[in-house]
């Protein structure tokens, strides 16, 4: 990465809030594709690759759609480092999300988190993704009918 892409990288996630506008509901979805990547120890370029597509279909964005990505993979990285983040943790603070902003339901598109799943090797890894996104829309159905 080239110094200017590291300077922007850094300011972009110090003053987040002041350069993204809803940083809050961009926050909630790299969450939902945090806690399924995380779930895969072992995750790489595949995932990558559907975040920043994810992105794209959803903002029609080129800086929101990589913001999105550096989004989940910061998330992605405190879980790993185990540095106040696991994934317990990620859904206990999407659950806080959906109870203080009961619209973020939509936000969850399991559509989007599917293929995720798909990028995964190992077998078990895959049916503990798959069971996070069974749980996901469960969680949305029952905000749904709310």
């Amino acid at each position: 990465m080239s110094i200017k892409g590291s300077i922007k990288k850094f300011l972009f996630s110090s003053f987040r809030e002041v350069f993204l506008y809803h940083h809050n509901s961009l926050e909630f979805r790299a969450k939902l594709f945090a806690l399924v990547i995380c779930a895969n120890g072992k995750h790489g370029c595949c995932e990558k690759d559907i975040v920043l597509d994810a992105g794209f279909n959803t903002y029609k964005d080129k800086d929101r759609a990589r913001a999105l990505e550096v989004l989940t993979y910061e998330f992605i990285k405190k879980v790993e480092d185990n540095n106040g983040l696991d994934i317990d943790r990620l859904v206990d603070e999407l659950l806080r999300s959906l109870r203080d902003i009961p619209r973020y339901h939509k936000k969850i598109n399991i559509q989007q988190l599917k293929p995720i799943a798909e990028c995964c090797k190992d077998k078990n890894s895959k049916i503990y993704q798959q069971r996070i996104i069974e749980f996901l829309q469960k969680t949305k159905d029952e905000y749904a009918n709310r």
